[in-house]
């Protein structure tokens, strides 16, 4: 299992390419491409400890640096990001949207900066699995900066195509995840201590860390029935006709 919920393999060779990963938190997906690509990457978020954290896991890695090959943070909105038009060749937002409240607004800014042709990658947790977590634990979407809604994928990839998009990729990530939040949110109030729950935290993180066979194929096996996210992959401009 991996942290990062958009896959490369979806995205085009990014070798020389201008990345940015919207609301990148703690630099996950933009230091994992700076990592495998010579990409110029930028990950942008409202949160000033998130930033200082993304800059901090940088400085751990030992990565040549050129004009094509770069990673910068900025902190800044998405609302209003502080780009030219077109500028960039692919824009990820990974669980990001559901926290929004104009996440149309985004989408909007998203098409803006992002070149015609261009890819867009996203992810927002899968309604099924999030609806369990709604109903097991009221506090788990009111907290501040919590999610705000549940998309529907089929109304979501709605509003995105119309926006002039059309998605080419789509899959479900992280299936030994969901079972551990509908554990910590069926014991809410005392999750911190819970056996349970601490004892699937271990599980997690020794599947992550060792990365085991057999939780790998428990992963793929788990993704299309509870996978947590759902990931969709766009390219910005019109649906090539089939000749």
């Amino acid at each position: 299992m991996s942290l990062e919920t958009i896959q490369l393999t979806h995205l085009p060779n990014l070798d020389k390419l201008k990345v940015l990963d919207l609301g990148c938190g703690e630099g996950r997906h933009s230091i994992s491409i700076w990592m495998q690509a010579r990409a110029q990457v930028i990950g942008m978020d409202l949160s000033r400890d998130d930033m200082l954290t993304a800059r901090s896991r940088m400085a751990d890695f030992n990565v040549e640096e050129t004009g094509n090959h770069s990673l910068n943070f900025v902190e800044a909105s998405g609302l209003d990001l502080p780009f030219a038009d077109d500028t960039f060749d692919v824009v990820i937002c990974s669980e990001v949207l559901e926290h929004i409240p104009d996440y149309q607004g985004m989408l909007d800014e998203i098409r803006r900066v992002l070149i015609t042709g261009g890819v867009f990658a996203m992810s927002v947790p899968r309604f099924g699995p999030e609806w369990v977590c709604w109903k097991l634990s009221t506090p788990y979407h009111e907290v501040p900066g919590g999610h705000l809604r549940i998309f529907e994928e089929k109304v979501l990839n709605q509003q995105i195509e119309g926006l002039g998009f059309y998605r080419y990729a789509k899959h479900f990530a992280h299936g030994l995840h969901s079972p551990y939040w509908w554990l910590k949110c069926l014991f809410w109030s005392t999750a911190d201590d819970n056996p349970l729950v601490k004892a699937y935290h271990r599980l997690l993180v020794w599947d992550l860390m060792q990365k085991p066979l057999v939780t790998r194929v428990l992963e793929k096996v788990l993704n299309p029935f509870i996978g947590k996210s759902v990931a969709m992959y766009y390219i910005n401009g019109e649906r090539p006709r089939a000749r």
